[in-house]
Formats: structure tokens, sequence, C-alpha cells
């Protein structure tokens, strides 16, 4: 496995968390590459238990003025240092918004696994040269070793154009291949039967009343002879076996569950019948190379990248990696192969663990949470030229902007729609789980932050005028109600909120200002972009500047609070209050205080954290243009968790390369693509700024094809730590503004155009 783009190891996967995924988006399979007996646990992303339901809770409303006074009255308890009242004053609000204004229920429901499919090989036991591994650049999963003199291989892939997951089994001596297939599922009421004598009919149902699932399997055998029982299928003295598995659900909205599963899945298995193997496998990689091979990272000489002989394993457990900078391009470009597999057209969106998942009770119930995690599954999207890989989420805000309309108005008896911190497939968006941390209403302004940057990164003004500036103008008509004065200071504050996920129920948090602001400022200029609403548009640019501005605190930090109270001892591995230096655009180098203060609470809040928590920090660190102190964190999110040889248990890396809260969640691997991208490629202050944060480490290197805001596609090269060349490529008419440390140009670029600079400055 020399490819430098793979992952690979000398065993099996002896745990989930080491096998290997594929996915279409829809589909999605984990490889655990066993000998005598191959596991490829596999989900379809619509099974999830639960059925529609409406989780608003009636006459919330009605407490929503109380709540709101409590919570400033909280404030000036505060203000006064009175701080024994003000926490028994939040106590008090939050035990009345426990019973009066959280969801019904209390909680959302999980996503859950579909079933395995088994491959026994009796026979395969003491083998030699084994192998199995994961190609980023083919998405095809790789098994390999020799049995008796024998070479046996297997490839396994998930086909996003045939909507399929495919295995190979071949061997390099005639008839040598006996092995027997079978499909178990977790969930008690699901039921295996043989079909057309080449097949298996799997059927089950997540719970009563709730989403029917099925999968079909079909088998190809070159030579041999292929005998069906009762529940699986016995292949004996084959040369080549051919394995086509397809899965579906009942599901067809958050408000429909009639489909007829099996007849989905005969529809596709009845499409690909009459395709062969190489047909099936080159259509895949056509599909997916065309994504992802839009971005190229070199880092390091060419000789360096092509002698790679350590395994993906191995160069985990060694404990100072910023050294082994292909580990770097590997794991940037796994990100961008994760969201590939896991967020498709037409598919849900990434979840917390993407589309993989094998508990019936997973972490978090493996839903969209909407604090951090599914944005941070996003951020890689428009970035690293993946914009396709954006649309399940644009699915996910159309679907939440309607039950948030319910939510709005039944909540807080206010316009527009308003979502909370967690979604499911059922576009839950009232308050779950506890006051504490649940009742944080700005988590569907942030989602839309994403609308925004589809528009700004490819200019599509019908994208703007139909998908996006309706859901951004509710969004924003939510906060135009609930906004409410601070009598100390006349601002306007968030009345009922959270930081998350730290401190309980709170009024006017940092983090609702800093996102508040940047959606009136987008509706604003979408609105001018678009020619409509002025009186809207002039309302909102009254209140922007009302709202309460950041703060810098006692201890020279952004403030988190209205009142200055933050703990500089406090590691907690949110850094809610630093929204506006990433992803939002509002604190740069531009206002040095506050960028000063924003450095100095992310001190304070210390390198550690979980995977996704130190995945924002290399965020940060890039934004600070820290290139260094972002490779150390990257170096620390790499550190191995959950293997035998070592457990690190502050937040990491599996060996399989997913992120480590732990447990499993997937938003640190997009974070850190993310953050990678912005150490070479900035765009937010509205110049496309390159190499901003380069490490003293990454001497030398090239990268094609990241996006900029404006509709731009850059290609940079560097040599010696200084930039010796890059490409612009106009995909858009616009101003172009580009800049190299102190140095900038600025330029009208056309469309189709592409500039060229030879050094720094000196187009060609």
């Amino acid at each position: 496995m020399n490819n430098p783009l793979s992952l690979w190891y000398h065993n099996p996967a002896p745990q989930w968390v080491e096998a290997l995924p594929i996915g279409n988006g829809r589909l999605g399979g984990m490889v655990f590459g066993g000998i005598s007996q191959e596991r490829i646990q596999f989900n379809e992303d619509t099974v999830w238990t639960g059925a529609p339901h409406d989780y608003a809770h009636a006459g919330a409303a009605e407490h929503f003025p109380t709540l709101r006074q409590m919570m400033l009255d909280m404030v000036e308890l505060e203000r006064a240092e009175r701080w024994d009242e003000a926490t028994a004053l939040q106590k008090e609000a939050e035990a009345l918004a426990m019973q009066h204004f959280m969801s019904i229920p209390l909680g959302q429901k999980s996503y859950q696994p579909t079933g395995d499919l088994w491959i026994n090989f009796p026979e395969h036991r003491d083998v030699e040269e084994y192998q199995r591994g994961l190609s980023l650049d083919d998405g095809v999963s790789y098994t390999s070793y020799i049995h008796d003199n024998i070479a046996f291989q297997r490839e396994v892939f998930a086909s996003y154009p045939d909507q399929v997951i495919v295995v190979r089994l071949w061997a390099d001596k005639l008839n040598a291949i006996s092995c027997n297939i079978s499909i178990t599922s977790p969930h008690v009421d699901a039921s295996v039967s043989p079909i057309e004598n080449d097949g298996l009919l799997f059927e089950g149902q997540v719970e009563p009343n709730g989403i029917r699932f099925a999968a079909r399997l079909a088998v190809e055998v070159k030579d041999g002879s292929l005998v069906a029982t009762a529940d699986s299928l016995q292949i004996s003295d084959a040369s080549e076996v051919i394995i086509t598995l397809t899965a579906a659900s009942s599901f067809v909205s958050y408000q429909d569950i009639s489909a007829d599963a099996r007849a989905r899945c005969r529809l596709v298995m009845d499409a690909v019948r009459d395709k062969t193997f190489d047909q099936l496998r080159t259509r895949h990689v056509a599909d997916h190379a065309a994504l992802f091979n839009r971005v190229a990272l070199t880092l390091g000489d060419r000789k360096q990248k092509e002698e790679q002989t350590q395994s993906t394993l191995e160069r985990l457990l060694i404990d100072e990696k910023t050294d082994d900078v292909q580990l770097f391009v590997l794991y940037f470009q796994y990100g961008r192969y994760l969201l590939i597999a896991s967020s498709r057209p037409g598919s849900q969106p990434a979840n917390l663990q993407g589309i993989w998942n094998d508990k019936l009770e997973p972490p978090w119930d493996s839903k969209w949470t909407v604090n951090i995690n599914t944005e941070m599954n996003y951020w890689p999207a428009e970035l690293t030229n993946l914009s396709e890989c954006h649309e399940p989420l644009f699915d996910l805000l159309a679907g939440v902007a309607d039950t948030g309309k319910q939510v709005a108005h039944v909540h807080y008896g206010a316009r527009g729609w308003v979502l909370h911190h967690n979604s499911d497939i059922w576009r839950g968006a009232a308050p779950i789980n506890h006051a504490n941390h649940g009742i944080w209403p700005t988590g569907g302004a942030w989602l839309s932050q994403h609308l925004w940057w589809r528009y700004e990164f490819t200019g599509d003004e019908a994208f703007l005028r139909t998908r996006a500036y309706p859901i951004l103008r509710e969004a924003a008509l939510f906060f135009v109600d609930i906004l409410t004065v601070d009598s100390a200071t006349g601002w306007l504050i968030s009345p009922l909120s959270n930081s998350p996920e730290l401190g309980g129920l709170v009024a006017g948090p940092t983090m609702d200002h800093q996102i508040i602001r940047e959606l009136f400022e987008n509706v604003i200029t979408a609105s001018e972009i678009l020619g409509v609403d002025e009186e809207l548009r002039q309302q909102l640019s009254e209140l922007k500047v009302q709202i309460a501005p950041n703060q810098i605190g006692q201890h020279g930090q952004l403030q988190e609070w209205l009142v200055d109270k933050d703990d500089p001892d406090e590691t907690h591995r949110h850094v809610s209050h630093l929204w506006g230096l990433h992803p939002g655009r509002e604190i740069t180098e531009e206002t040095p205080e506050l960028f000063a203060a924003a450095q100095q609470s992310l001190r304070y809040r210390g390198d550690a954290g979980t995977g996704w928590s130190m995945g924002w920090k290399i965020n940060f660190w890039a934004r600070f243009k820290d290139g260094d102190h972002a490779l150390m964190m990257l170096n620390n999110q790499l550190r191995l968790t959950g293997s035998d040889q070592t457990v690190y248990e502050g937040g990491g890396t599996y060996p399989n390369l997913f992120d480590a809260h732990p447990p499993f969640q997937i938003d640190g691997n997009f974070g850190a693509t993310s953050g990678i991208a912005e150490m070479l490629l900035q765009s937010h202050t509205g110049m496309i700024e390159l190499l901003p944060a380069l490490p003293s480490k990454w001497r030398s290197g090239s990268v094609k094809g990241l996006c900029a805001r404006g509709g731009f596609e850059i290609d940079i090269e560097w040599q010696e730590g200084r930039l010796v060349g890059a490409q612009v490529r106009a995909r858009l008419d616009g101003e172009c503004t580009v800049r190299y440390q102190a140095k900038s140009i600025t330029w009208q670029a056309q469309k189709g155009g592409e500039y060229d600079f030879d050094g720094w400055l000196n187009e060609r």
C-alpha cells in the first residue's frame, strides 16, 4: 500500500474504531478486513428511532416573559456581585423552564445501525503478507494476504452513482474461493430470507409504528457453485465473487414514513443487475475522483512523500508527529474523503458520526448537535472545493426552518423560526435535555451562516433568492422580536440563553450577540443584492448597532458574559465567545484590541480538549496567524486513542483516524481539515490572504484548488517558507484583492480569467 493517500495496516481491525469507512452519502460501511471472517457493518442514513412528531411545548410562551425577567434580574444581581442570590435565581429559572419550556418529550431520537454483512472463510487462518487499507483518492477499501500459497484480495466500495455497496473477492488461483455469506442486525425485529437463488432479502423495523428498513444482496459467482440456505449463501470453489448490497427505509420526509423499503431496494438492484464489476467500479471511481481530486496538497519533498513505509498505526504511535508532514496531508485529505462519503445531494447531512454507527444507543444519539458540531462538519465544504457536499445541510435547514417556526410561536410568541442546540431526523427544534444547556436559541442562526457562505463562495444569486434568503430572513425576524433592552446599558441582548456549554441559563452571552450581528449583516447584504425588503433592511441596520458589543474584561480577556465574571482558570472544551474570530469575521487584525483579548481567552482555555475542541482551536490559531501553534494543536489532535498500544484520555484520534471526543465524533476530522486550509488560505476579511499561518516546519509545499470567497479558486506554491508562486482562477466577475504578508494587489477579475504570480506581485 505505497499510495501516500492511503490508510493501511498490518492486521485486521479488532474493534469498530479501527475498521475503515466507506460511504456514498446515504449508505455507509465499516470494513474490518478479517481473515477467517470479514465483517462489513453498514448503515442507511434514514434508519432512526421515533416517528413524525411535533416537539413544541404547548403553553411555553406564557412563561417566556417570566423567564426573561428572571434572567434580567440575575444580570443585575451579578453586577452588584450578589453572586449567591444570582445563582439561586438561575436555578429557580432553570427549574421553571424544565417544567414549562422544554421539548416534549425532553429528549430527541437516535440514529441507528442497519445491519452487518458477514463473509466467512473457515479455512483461512494462518496467512502471510497481510495488509488492509483504504485508498482515499479512489474511495476503495482493500484487504490482501497469502494463504496456502494463494493470494487473496478483497475490494469494497460504496457507489454514489449506483447506490450500492460492492464487494469483490478474488484469488490468483482458479476455484480457490469458498465462503459463506450472511446478514445480521442488532434490531430484534429483523429477518433474512433467500431471494432469486443468488441473493438475500433482509427486513426489519426499528420500533413499533416506526421506520421500516430493508437490505437486498445479490451475488455473482465465477466458476464454482452457489447454494442458498434459509438465511445465508454458500459459495464453493469460485474463482471470483461479486457481492452487491443496497439498503433503504420507509422514510420519505420528517412528516412521512410510508415508503416501501423493499421496493426501493428492488429498484436499485434491478438498475445494477446487468452492470459488471468493472463498470460499477469505474463509475464509482470517476464520480469520487471528480470531487476528491479538485484539491491537492503536498508538503515536503517528493522523495519523502513516495517512500512512506510505516503503517498508519505505526505513524500514530510516534508521540511527536510534526516531522511526519505527510501524515498531515493524509489527515487533511481524509477529512475531505469523509465529507464526500457522508454527505451527498439527496442524503441526510453528516451527523455526529457522519453516517457510521454500530450502536443502538450511540453517543449523544448520533444526531445533529448545532452548538458547534454540525457546523464544524461543513466548515471544509466550500473552502476545500466540495460545494455539492453542502447540499444536505441546506435541506436540513429547510426542514428545521419549518418546524422552528412552530417553536418560535409556541415557545416565544415570536415571528420567524428558531432552532436550539440539537435536531434529529424529525427536525426537532425545541430546547432539549436540560435548561442549563438546552435553551440556546441561536443554533438556527449559526447554521444559516452556511447558506451565506454558499453564496459568498459561488455567487449563485438564484440560490440566494430561492433557498437562502427566505430562511435567513425568517431567522432574523425571530431575533427582531426577542432581543431585549438591558436597562443598565441600553444595549439589546439575547434574553434567555446559554454560552455553550458553560455556566447555565443566562441573559446576554457574547456568542449569541456575535451570531445575531452576523445574521443581521448577511440579511442586510442579501436584501441589497436582491433588491427586496428595504424596510426590514433599515430596521436590521438600526438594531445591529444596538446589540451588546464585544467587551474586554479584567483579565484582558474577551468576555464570555454580559458581566465580567470569566474565570481565567476555566479550561472548558467550548470556547464559545471566540465565535466572532472563527467561524465569524468580526474579530480580526483590523480590531487589534479585541484580537488580543480573544487570544488571551484562548490561552486561558489551554491547548487540551476533546477531539473537536482541538479541531476548533486549530482554526482559532490559524486566524491568529500562528502556524506553529496551529501545528502543535494538530499534533495534539493526532495523539493515538483507543488502541492496545496506547490510550490518550483527553481526546485525540483513533487508529482509523476517526476523531476521538472520546468516544467517536466526526466533527474533529472536519475541523482539522478546515484548520489546515485556513493555515494556507483565508478570505473572510474581504481579501484573499496567502499562507497566513504557515508552520515553520512546513518549509516547502503546494496546494491546488482551495476556494476563496468571491468565486475564486487558488493554487499556491512555497519553498523555504516563502511564497514562490500562485494562481487565482476567477469563476465570477468582480474585484479581487490578494495579500501576502504586508503586500497586496487589487484588480478587476473577469469570469474565466487566470491570474498567475511568479514570486510575488509580478503578474505574468
